[in-house]
């Protein structure tokens, strides 16, 4: 699990409930059952009237993929590709032909039996950015359930609080209760700013962020591929792949094939 994820949600929600309780707040004045009834399942309601069934069964794999832990390997993956680019420089793509059953990752594996078998650059290239354009589609589509929950959200969080004033002002016999049942009644307004901004629009945020790598990385790859196809020089497959590697020292004149 993604630690820097579950520590920024602890970290927020430990901001707001101590700066409340600092300025004298009661913990129990947070905890309202009927506002988070009323925020959290009208946000749960109006998701699900957006979204088809289809879409929503995505969520465990969206919640997975936010929080996950993943591994940066760009850098191995660049790497490899220059072992590759040795390899077919020695015997053609055919000698990766082992090695492209048994990769473990499904793109990488997909586009080196697609240059093994002889397929044409433009097709691989074809073929692999659809792969490319799918996934984003995915990644996208995970990230607008929680952009659809982080707007609906807050308006519950209104209509939560719109509910409780008709109740307290249908209500004024009993004109000392009155602060309290206002402060009450605007818990729901909280609840749904707060979820809002510190649950769903995050949530959002790094499905996005995560997704960007990813498919920066399947970039990476397919320039990678399409190079051992063209039977590139290492070096040269060595200096495409480095730009994709934001860290990689540049060449210079005193060692021209230092380029990651």
């Amino acid at each position: 699990m993604d630690i820097t994820s579950i520590i920024g949600l602890l970290a927020g929600i430990a901001a707001m409930v101590g700066g409340f309780l600092w300025e004298g707040g009661s913990l129990s004045g947070l905890l309202q059952l009927n506002a988070a009834l009323i925020v959290f399942g009208g946000t749960l309601a109006a998701v699900l009237i957006s979204f088809p069934a289809a879409r929503l069964r995505s969520v465990p794999a969206a919640l997975r993929f936010a929080f996950g832990r993943h591994k940066a390997d760009t850098r191995e993956k660049a790497d490899e590709l220059i072992s590759m680019a040795a390899v077919t420089r020695r015997g053609g793509v055919l000698a990766l032909e082992e090695k492209a059953e048994e990769h473990p990752d499904a793109f990488t594996r997909d586009g080196l039996l697609l240059i093994v078998d002889g397929t044409d650059p433009d097709q691989v290239r074809q073929i692999l950015e659809l792969e490319m354009d799918a996934k984003e589609l995915k990644y996208e589509g995970y990230a607008k359930i929680f952009e659809a929950a982080g707007g609906y959200a807050p308006t519950m969080g209104i209509i939560g609080t719109v509910m409780g004033l008709i109740r307290v002002l249908g209500n004024l016999t009993d004109p000392s209760n009155l602060g309290a049942s206002i402060a009450v009644a605007f818990t729901a307004t909280l609840y749904g700013v707060a979820s809002a901004n510190l649950i769903f629009l995050p949530i959002a945020s790094k499905i996005k962020s995560r997704s960007q790598s990813e498919l920066s990385s399947m970039e990476m790859l397919l320039v990678g591929i399409l190079a051992l196809q063209n039977g590139d020089h290492p070096q040269l497959v060595r200096q495409k792949l480095g730009s994709f590697l934001p860290d990689a020292p540049r060449r210079n004149s005193n060692n021209p094939e230092n380029l990651l």
